[in-house]
């Protein structure tokens, strides 16, 4: 493919080990094979090194390690690097990851084309009646908009009348399966005995660890089984103190994100979300890859079209924690009566695969480049 020589900037602010991160380094790895000139702007230099040497990683040199920012702080000092960047050559395409309204307004005060990423439904960033004003505003000043889901497209048609470009996550099955084979230190999944539960995701009101803890609480009375939560985030302590309350300290372990989730997600049987809102989450992806059994709350967006309604995993109401422990005892008292759904999920993962969903994004690219 023709390599462009314009210049792309990727626009990431807070970088934290999450599915929008995720995507981020695959999207933008595989881009500087084919475009010559990419700038990540970012808050700090945590994730510097997943990204290939072609890019060029600008961060804020007088952040300090350990300090919690918040998220606006964050955004302020990139968008002031953004403009920096802007001054120096105004020959830029931008292509915004996070903080899209801040970028879109940059963009057309300043007259740069921008691309934007929605990453999660509408219907968790939009509740606030002066945010949804200013959202139905700015987003029809972007030159294109990219979300990851069909249901995620449909919910931007209808409340903003705006046409969203669908591109699926990339998957890229053959890392996931390579890095799931390194041996786990960890001996919490021992026991051969129990059922072993894993979630993933940031530590955040968004996920509902609550909910998680509530259903396990009931079923840590009839079966023996573990839990491990992996995620990182403000919400830390709460989910701690409330694994405590439960009296849960033996059977739940509470760990921080790993560089490598797929050999702990290797060793679980079963993999729970219990999201109240999403995009399209890659760790159902992941454990299908892995072949391992999904049961996920049915919130938007994502995770409907990811199970086919239920066809490829279970899905329960948001909140439901009774249902959910249900499902749960179901699959562990039935588990080989799941196995041929477990095999048509891996089988159905064709539409995320990494080349295909990676060229889309090159081609929307090289289009906003003319």
């Amino acid at each position: 493919m023709e390599k462009s020589q314009k210049r792309l900037i990727l626009f990431m602010p807070s970088m934290e080990g999450g599915g929008v991160e995720k995507n981020l380094i695959l999207i933008a790895n595989f881009l500087s094979n084919y475009l010559n000139n990419i700038t990540l702007i970012t808050f700090d230099n945590n994730f510097n090194k997943y990204f290939n040497k072609k890019i060029r990683i600008i961060y804020e040199k007088n952040f300090t390690y350990g300090k919690s920012y918040s998220k606006y702080y964050k955004y302020f000092k990139c968008l002031v690097l953004l403009v920096n960047e802007f001054f120096k050559d105004r020959n830029i395409l931008v292509f915004s990851f996070q903080a899209n309204i801040y970028s879109i307004i940059f963009s057309t005060v300043l007259g740069y084309k921008v691309i934007a990423r929605s990453n999660s439904s509408p219907s968790g960033w939009t509740k606030n009646f002066l945010k949804n004003i200013v959202f139905n505003f700015f987003l029809r000043f972007a030159d294109t908009i990219i979300v990851n889901s069909k249901e995620f497209q449909n919910e931007f048609l209808k409340k903003f009348k705006i046409k969203a470009t669908l591109i699926y996550n990339p998957l890229n099955k053959n890392e996931i399966i390579k890095k799931s084979k390194i041996p786990l230190k960890v001996n919490f999944f021992k026991s051969k005995n129990h059922l072993k539960i894993i979630n993933i995701g940031r530590f955040t009101d968004q996920k509902d660890h609550e909910t998680l803890l509530k259903s396990f609480e009931i079923i840590n009375k009839k079966i023996k089984c573990k839990l491990i939560i992996m995620g990182y985030g403000a919400n830390k302590y709460k989910i701690l103190n409330s694994v405590k309350k439960k009296k849960l300290d033996k059977s739940v372990k509470v760990i921080k994100f790993q560089k490598n989730p797929f050999n702990f997600i290797k060793k679980a049987d079963l993999l729970v979300l219990t999201s109240k809102f999403e995009g399209l989450p890659n760790v159902l992806l992941e454990a299908q890859t892995l072949k391992k059994y999904v049961i996920s709350s049915n919130c938007p967006t994502g995770p409907s079209e990811i199970l086919k309604n239920g066809k490829l995993g279970d899905l329960f109401e948001i909140g439901d924690y009774k249902n959910l422990s249900m499902k749960i005892i179901k699959f562990h008292k039935k588990r080989e009566s799941y196995n041929s759904k477990i095999k048509l999920a891996y089988k159905k993962l064709d539409r995320f695969d990494f080349k295909n969903n990676c060229i889309k994004y090159l081609k929307i690219i090289k289009k906003n480049f003319k």
